[in-house]
């Protein structure tokens, strides 16, 4: 019997797209941006053990749906990720600068492949809210934008089994 591998990535998301996985059963209709323990941030990160490695791919996806909440005004201002176990087949390989966790998945994530889902507490809103006004200004660089972005990272996303996304939408 054939062992195939799983891998486990971290998708960012927002609580509207929670209510497309919940009516649709997938996310995403073809490749789907997320973000993973990769070989380049394994190299990145010599000294990580596999914990410190998961989070540091976790904390990227946390920050990539701040931007996902930027382009949609009307969501409700909360970090939401997505975990995901998927076949490691699934991820296309493209060349990635060294400490990327970014994977791209060939087709959707669908419910199946949930392992877990993460999302800000009402508390965190305010702080997710200034960290979405200057999410884009923090990757480019500016100190002051990443302090705002870092203080919406203070708030440890809450856990939620997948059978529970009524609950977040």
């Amino acid at each position: 019997m054939a062992i195939t591998e799983r891998v486990r990535v971290y998708v960012p998301a927002t609580v509207p797209l929670l209510a497309v996985l919940k009516e649709s059963g997938q996310l995403g209709d073809g490749p789907v941006y997320a973000h993973a323990v990769t070989p380049a941030l394994r190299e990145w990160y010599a000294e990580g053990d596999e914990e410190e490695l998961e989070y540091v791919a976790f904390t990227r996806a946390a920050q990539a749906a701040l931007q996902l909440l930027r382009h949609d005004p009307k969501a409700p201002r909360r970090r939401v990720v997505l975990s995901a176990d998927v076949m490691a087949s699934a991820l296309v390989r493209e060349p990635a600068e060294l400490g990327s966790s970014d994977v791209t998945l060939a087709q959707p994530i669908t419910v199946k492949h949930l392992a877990a889902i993460h999302v800000d507490s009402a508390g965190a809103e305010e702080s997710v809210t200034a960290a979405v006004e200057v999410v884009e200004q923090a990757l480019a660089g500016d100190e002051d934008a990443q302090f705002t972005v870092d203080s919406a990272e203070d708030h440890e996303l809450e856990w939620y089994a997948p059978d529970e996304v009524d609950q977040l939408i």
